[in-house]
């Protein structure tokens, strides 16, 4: 069996990691051939044991997490009192910072 790493099979196509699946007999990868790439890496990596973490990586996720849930309090006020213009800002600004860090996870 080859040794592969999380960004060889990330970079391959549904195809290919289907061929590799073929070859392998673990639990975690049965019904692979019907599996999505989203689904078949993960089953592939905890089949071939390779380590995947998903580190958001060059910002503060923490403080940006913080501000999420500021934001979410802002939010259920201006919904509570009606306030659509600021409920719009808000979710705007929740779905940005949302973006930004699986942007940050996808990228690590």
């Amino acid at each position: 069996m080859a040794e592969y790493t999380y960004d060889q099979l990330r970079n391959m196509t549904v195809a290919d990691l289907r061929k590799i699946a073929d070859g392998i007999k673990h639990d975690a990868l049965e019904g692979h051939s019907t599996m999505h790439k989203d689904h078949l890496l993960p089953a592939l990596c905890k089949a071939l044991n390779i380590q995947v973490h998903h580190v958001a990586v060059g910002a503060h996720k923490t403080q940006i997490k913080t501000l999420i849930r500021r934001l979410k309090a802002d939010r259920d006020k201006a919904l509570a009192g009606g306030d659509h213009a600021k409920l719009a800002q808000v979710r705007q600004q929740i779905h940005t910072l949302k973006h930004r860090l699986r942007r940050m996870a996808v990228d690590a």
